[in-house]
């Protein structure tokens, strides 16, 4: 394979790299390629583009720009190194990312002529206007990121511009699954934690709240649940669910995020309890029993698919409206004075609770279906219980004693 190099007119030049004769018609084969510079910088293009086709790095010329390849990434399902679609909700997002934040700013940029520095700049220009959190540009390199790193996976670029970006937004609790997900929420004493889901009592989502600090789970999990998840007599509720809501298909079921997501969790008697109850008034409400009145509940039977956590007004089998579900509790935590704490901390709370009760690190991330590096991670950065910080210096306190003699060991 060899390469020639002649000039069309000053600055520019025709690279023509000989790659044989084709096999079928026995025919001569050129590459040609235009290169504007010098005849210096011609001959390390061309050394190049010879280099890249013995290894089989060769990319096509193309005109393909920025903008129509996000259309076509996200028309493909946005495929990542995995290789497969994402959700119906995180392709939304994507999407919605891409065309905001990309597209109007590069999408008329030729794909193949993106380099770092048109990166650098876009993410400074973020940064500077301030008009989106340093999360969501987050968010945004991490999307950008997949879909140069497809192009390239794909032989539509020769090298991803983004491993030579100079500095990307910073945060890190990035899971395009996990709407919730945000920055980690600050911790609460038990007594903070007894306050707050007592403050719920009288309210119609009290059950809901209850069972996701017994558990941990995710608020679509729960409200995703059946009746026939439960078991009150192992004492274990099953999660093989979760709500996804998408502006394509509304709200749906779906299994859960990830694999770890499908399993089976232990209950505690005062959770049953407060679950029983709640049963109780659906089997009433469907015979159309008022409170107090005897009956024999067990004669009254459900839909197979009857939700444990329903839009209880519309039917047994409806799902609630998830946001909504989340504006209403932020909206009771607000006036009970945790106007600070979300829906999705009481998931962080339950974890660092019994890590620091001395849970073992194998088995709190089984009970909440999460991966164990992110609750590690997440861990660090929440506030954690004091009893837990005196625990810890204790602790510390008896093993230095054993090791330095300044004290007695027990």
């Amino acid at each position: 394979m060899k390469g020639t190099i002649t000039q069309r007119s000053p600055g520019s030049h025709s690279i023509i790299i000989d790659i044989g004769k084709d096999p079928a018609t026995g025919k001569r084969r050129q590459k040609w390629h235009t290169f504007k510079g010098t005849k210096r910088g011609a001959q390390i293009e061309c050394a190049r583009l010879i280099s890249e086709l013995g290894k089989d790095e060769y990319v096509e010329t193309s005109k393909l720009t920025v903008g129509q390849w996000v259309d076509q990434w996200i028309d493909a399902g946005a495929p990542g190194r995995r290789r497969k679609k994402v959700s119906q909700r995180t392709l939304e997002r994507y999407g919605q990312l891409l065309r905001t934040h990309i597209k109007p700013v590069l999408g008329h940029r030729l794909l193949q002529k993106m380099r770092a520095p048109d990166i650098d700049k876009l993410y400074a220009d973020m940064a500077n206007a301030k008009l989106i959190a340093p999360r969501t540009q987050h968010h945004v390199h991490t999307v950008f990121g997949a879909l140069l790193a497809t192009a390239q996976r794909k032989g539509l670029i020769s090298a991803n511009p983004m491993v030579r970006v100079e500095q990307v937004p910073a945060p890190e609790n990035f899971d395009p699954d996990d709407e919730e997900a945000d920055d980690i929420g600050d911790g609460l004493t038990e007594k903070e934690l007894a306050a707050l889901v007592a403050g719920f009592r009288p309210s119609s989502i009290f059950a809901v709240v209850a069972l996701a600090t017994a558990t941990g789970a995710r608020r679509n999990e729960l409200l995703a649940l059946r009746w026939s998840d439960l078991d009150t007599f192992r004492k274990t509720l099953r999660i093989e669910r979760a709500l996804e809501q998408t502006k394509k298909f509304g709200i749906r079921v779906k299994p859960p995020k990830t694999k770890r997501g499908l399993r089976t969790i232990d209950l505690d008697d005062g959770t049953i309890a407060v679950l029983l109850k709640e049963q109780e008034l659906h089997l009433r409400l469907c015979a159309g029993i008022p409170d107090g009145a005897e009956v024999d509940l067990s004669l009254i039977r459900l839909p197979d698919d009857a939700l444990i956590f329903p839009a209880i007004s519309v039917s047994f089998t409806t799902p609630r409206h998830p946001r909504n579900f989340s504006r209403d509790f932020a909206a009771q935590a607000e006036l009970l004075g945790f106007g600070t704490t979300r829906f999705h901390d009481l998931r962080g709370i339950h974890s660092t609770a019994l890590l620091d009760a001395g849970i073992p690190v194998h088995t709190v991330p089984q009970r909440i279906g999460d991966d164990p590096a992110t609750l590690l991670r997440n861990y660090t950065k929440r506030k954690r219980l004091t009893q837990a910080d005196e625990k810890l210096s204790g602790t510390i306190a008896d093993l230095a004693a054993g090791f330095l003699g300044t004290g007695t060991a027990c």
